[in-house]
Order: structure tokens, then C-alpha cells, then sequence
């Protein structure tokens, strides 16, 4: 019989229902990864916890480039089969996720040395142009073509023309990392009978008298509940060697960490009208440089990480790495004084030989079964999460006792949460209580639950002032991440279920008394609590603005009111 799953994605209810009742599978990981699996497990019709020891999302999972993509530079090094395995991911989240992935051109400029254009080059980015669509890049109807030097300046009119010859445009995807994970979490709990609790840390594993894993002790608000399930899988991304300890009594030093470094700038001191691919300076790497709104970001770096894992920071090595390839190819000389918002993520490749770069390491993922059963998946992108979460669940059905039936992976097909977005939204539109400009933008980030914000908005007008000035987001999402999807503190609202952290830091953190009084209205905080929380999301940003020496900077001096 299953686990009886509350109804609605209220925190406390699972909670309660975490120790209630035998699970066949307990996830620990809220990330991409431990989020997919929870809903591959769920929808296969297992019983399934998952645990997050902070918020869903807030390692790996939010601080991505932010691209569903087969990745161009992976046939550079030869890995055919996992580009193709990535573009057919892609396909499949635009079809089951069209309100979270959209289509995004990207521009790739050729650019000469010396006057001069490398003609063996030229003809290998041709090639990969042609093996990227074959691969499987036509299959969202798209495919590339070669543009002469004005048509890829009017991609990018700050490239520096004298030292570009051409172009290639070609399409892949993107979508907002974090707001992908948490509705994968909410399709398995309200879809599919999952239990899912963040701010639960696993703090030990529970065996049988045979040694098998049989469960975890889980410590979550300020107590500690046995949670009994006949598989854990561990999905904790670059943290997994703490969790296979726990099973084998020592390091199994699996990870290589790789940190990734992004930064949010004015667009227009960019203007590129779609996302652009440039190439380090004697290097070979690449950033991206990606539009969204008003500004743009850029990214990412990649390099060995041997810091702290639970928050890496940028350095002001990062950020001049990352400025000095934009300026090295623009006519706009960008200040570190331009840059509005930062943000570093871990990616938890699994180790190779030691003379390997970071950047040529593989991503693709690895499933591993220990003796005691615990199942661990590490590696991998976060286009093929879903692809990572099947291999993971058929091996843990392996670990399944005799008797319960898991069948095949059901998540091919299987829309997420919001599908429907189209639905109703426009009669919003129609009867003035929002432009459509704001029904897009709800639409692209809650599908058809759009509605229930839009309810809240009909309600209370107050609701509809933005809620970081500059910035598209509302008041009432900041109402709506505490009441239906479990955002606990001031961060949860400003960093990932609105990403006003990243676009805006420091606008962010002037809006956090304000975000601080809304959720605690939901959350039932006195005000010494709602006082206490917004002091805390502006300690946070001035760490981290002081570990590169950044100054305070604010949107409307930079791109105006």
C-alpha cells in the first residue's frame, strides 16, 4: 500500500508524514538529480520520501548556466553518444515542461587572428554546426545557419568588427534551474504520492541485522525522526562521499569538485539579442553570455575546487577571468562597478585521472550499488536529469525486496506540474487585473498555477507592486513560495523561487525587510523573527559582495528607474 501523501505541499504535513509509515524508496538530495529520482520512483507507483538538508535547489541545482543543451564543446572532445542522449533530454522537457523550457538562438562568432581567418578551424566549426543538428539539434525544428560579419552584428552590435569574419546561429534551450527542481518536487508530491521535506538533514543510516541499509535518521526541526525505507538513494550531488561514509566506514573519495562562476551585468552594456558563445583568450574554454531582461549574464568558469563544499564563493580571480574574455571581444569596456549580481555553483564530476583538467572531464553520470545497498548517483548535466533519475531508480528496483513491482520508467512523457499553462490565464488579461506582460511573466515561471497567484493578486492589489524594484518579480510570489512551496527563510524567496539574488544582489537585500514581513505573515513569525530573517539575507550578500571586493552597486543607476 502507498504512502498517504498529503494533498497539498504544505511543509508541516510532510513532515508529519515523514515518520508515519514504511518507505520503499527514501531519497536523500533535493537537487535536480534527488528530485528527478523522487518522481521516477513515485511515478512508477513506489512509496517515496525525499529529504533536503537545506532548501530544494540551493546547491548545484541553482547555480547552473541555466541551459538545457547537448553541449557543442563535448564533440569537441568526442563524446557523440552523450551530446546525442542530451538533445533527446531536451526534446522531451520542452514537450512535458513548455512553461519552465524555451527555445534560446545562440550566436557563434568566427573570429580572425592577424586579419586573418584559420581555414582548418573554420572548417571544424562547420562540421560541428552539421553533427550537432544531425545529432539531434533539428529535432525542436530548428537548425543552424552560417551568418555573414553584419548579420552576427546585429546578434551582438558591441563585437569587435575588425576582428569578425562570420557566424554561426544555432538553437538550443534554456530554463530556470531551481524553478525546474521545485516542480519536479511538487509533481511528485501532488501528483504522485512522494513525501518531500526540505531543511531534513540524514545525520546517520539505519541497517538491518544483516548490515543492509534500511533507512536513515533524519534530524529536521529540532528533533530526530527514523524514517524506515527498503532502499536509500543517495542524490546529494558534490556531498555524496558524506553519505557513502556513513554506509562504508570511510571516504570513497568519489568527487572532483569543478566550481563554475557566473556574473549579471547591464544588457546594455552587452546588447546581444540572443545568447552568445565566446571563446576564452589562450585557453580552451568558452563562456556563455545569455540575455535575461534588462541585463545579461555571463559565465561560466571552470575550474578545481578543494574549498568548502556548502558555499563556495566567487573570487576576485573569477570575475576577472570572466570580464576580461567579454572585453577581450567587445567594444564596451565593462567595470567590475557594472556587476550587479554573482553567483558559484560546485559540479560534481566524478573523479578521472588526476592530470585531467575540470574541463574535460566527462559528464556523464554514474550509478553505483554499495554492498549494504546503498544506491549513489553522482556526475552528469542538468539536461539529463531525467535520463540520470531512470538509471538510478532500475538499480534501486534491484535493492527492492521480492514482492513490491516497480516496473518501467514512466517519465518520458510525463508532464510536469503547470503543463496546462495556457488555460484560463488569459480571462486575468481580459478583465484588467493583469497586463500581459505580467501574465507572461507568470506564466513562464508557474504555468498553470499562474492561476492561484493571480487569484492572490484580484485579492489584494498591494500584492501586484514588484517585489525587488527593477525586477519583474511580485509581492505575491513572495506570499505564494511561503504558502505553497515550502520557502522557509528570506533567501528560499530571493535566491530560487525568484532569482532576484542573482540578477540584483544588492537591490535584493534592501528588499529583504519587506520580503521578511510577507512571509512571516504566512509562516507565523513575530516580529523579532521577521527582523532577525531579513538581518540574515543582508549578512549573506555582504559576504558575498566582500569576497571579491565588490561595490555596492544598484539597478536603477545603472540601467535606470
Amino acid at each position: 500500500m502507498r504512502a498517504l501523501s498529503p494533498p497539498t505541499f504544505d511543509r508541516a504535513d510532510h513532515v508529519a508524514a515523514l515518520g508515519a509509515a514504511p518507505f520503499d524508496v527514501l531519497v536523500v538530495g533535493g537537487g535536480i538529480t534527488g528530485c528527478g529520482v523522487a518522481l521516477d520512483a513515485a511515478s512508477r507507483g513506489l512509496r517515496v520520501a525525499l529529504v533536503e538538508r537545506h532548501d530544494f535547489a540551493s546547491g548545484t541545482s541553482s547555480k547552473s548556466s541555466k541551459l538545457v543543451h547537448g553541449g557543442l564543446r563535448y564533440l569537441q572532445q568526442g563524446d557523440i553518444r552523450l551530446v546525442y542522449e542530451a538533445l533527446h533530454e531536451r526534446r522531451r522537457l520542452l514537450r512535458n515542461a513548455p512553461h519552465l523550457v524555451s527555445i534560446q538562438p545562440f550566436l557563434l562568432p568566427i573570429f580572425t587572428k592577424d586579419g586573418l581567418i584559420n581555414a582548418k578551424l573554420a572548417r571544424a566549426m562547420g562540421t560541428a554546426m552539421w553533427l550537432y543538428d544531425l545529432t539531434g539539434g533539428w529535432r525542436i525544428g530548428k537548425r543552424h545557419r552560417r551568418l555573414k560579419r553584419d548579420e552576427a552584428l546585429e546578434r551582438m552590435p558591441t563585437l569587435a568588427a575588425e576582428r569578425l569574419a562570420a557566424g554561426y546561429l544555432f538553437y538550443d534551450c534554456r530554463a530556470d534551474d531551481a524553478r525546474l527542481t521545485l516542480t519536479l518536487a511538487r509533481t511528485a508530491a501532488l501528483g504522485h504520492d512522494a513525501v518531500v521535506v526540505n531543511r531534513a538533514s540524514a545525520t546517520g543510516l539505519r541497517h538491518r541485522p544483516d548490515g543492509r541499509v534500511a533507512g536513515a535518521e533524519i534530524h529536521v526541526d529540532g528533533r530526530s525522526v527514523a524514517v524506515d525505507a527498503s532502499v536509500v538513494i543517495n542524490a546529494t550531488g558534490v556531498w555524496v562521499d558524506e553519505l557513502r561514509t556513513m554506509d562504508e566506514g570511510q571516504d570513497p573519495d568519489m568527487i572532483r569538485p569543478a566550481k563554475g562562476m557566473h556574473i549579471t551585468v547591464p544588457w546594455d552594456k552587452v546588447r546581444n539579442e540572443v545568447a552568445v558563445i565566446l571563446p576564452v583568450p589562450k585557453d580552451k574554454r568558452s563562456i556563455f553570455v545569455v540575455r535575461e531582461g534588462d541585463l545579461c549574464y555571463v559565465g561560466t568558469t571552470d575550474t578545481d575546487y578543494d574549498g568548502p563544499l556548502d558555499d563556495p564563493q566567487c573570487t576576485s580571480d573569477d570575475i576577472d577571468y570572466l570580464l576580461s574574455t567579454l572585453n577581450a571581444w567587445s567594444t564596451e569596456h565593462i567595470e567590475r562597478s557594472d556587476v550587479v549580481g554573482t553567483w558559484a555553483g560546485l559540479r560534481p564530476l566524478v573523479r578521472g585521472a588526476s592530470s585531467e583538467r575540470t574541463a574535460d572531464l566527462s559528464r556523464r553520470h554514474s550509478v553505483v550499488t554499495s554492498d549494504h545497498g546503498l544506491v549513489t548517483v553522482t556526475g552528469g548535466k542538468l539536461t539529463t536529469y531525467r535520463e540520470m533519475a531512470a538509471d538510478t531508480v532500475d538499480a534501486a528496483v534491484k535493492v527492492l525486496p521480492d514482492g513490491i513491482d516497480a516496473g518501467r520508467s514512466r517519465t518520458k512523457r510525463l508532464p510536469l506540474r503547470g503543463h496546462d499553462h495556457r488555460r484560463e490565464l488569459q480571462r486575468w488579461v481580459k478583465r484588467g487585473i493583469v497586463t500581459q506582460a505580467v501574465a507572461d511573466h507568470l506564466d513562464g515561471r508557474y504555468g498553470g498555477d499562474a492561476r492561484v497567484v493571480l487569484a492572490m493578486l484580484e485579492g489584494d492589489a498591494s500584492l501586484a507592486r514588484p517585489l525587488v524594484p527593477g525586477l519583474p518579480y511580485l509581492r505575491a510570489e513572495a506570499v505564494y513560495a511561503a504558502r505553497h512551496e515550502m520557502a522557509t527563510t528570506v533567501d528560499d524567496v530571493l535566491s530560487r523561487r525568484t532569482r532576484a539574488r542573482l540578477w540584483a544582489r544588492d537591490d535584493s537585500a534592501a528588499s529583504a525587510d519587506d520580503v521578511a514581513e510577507l512571509i512571516g505573515g504566512v509562516l507565523g513569525w513575530d516580529q523579532a523573527q521577521r527582523t532577525e530573517a531579513a538581518a540574515a539575507y543582508r549578512a549573506s550578500i555582504e559576504a558575498e559582495r566582500a569576497a571579491p571586493d565588490l561595490p555596492e552597486t544598484h539597478l536603477a543607476d545603472l540601467i535606470g528607474a
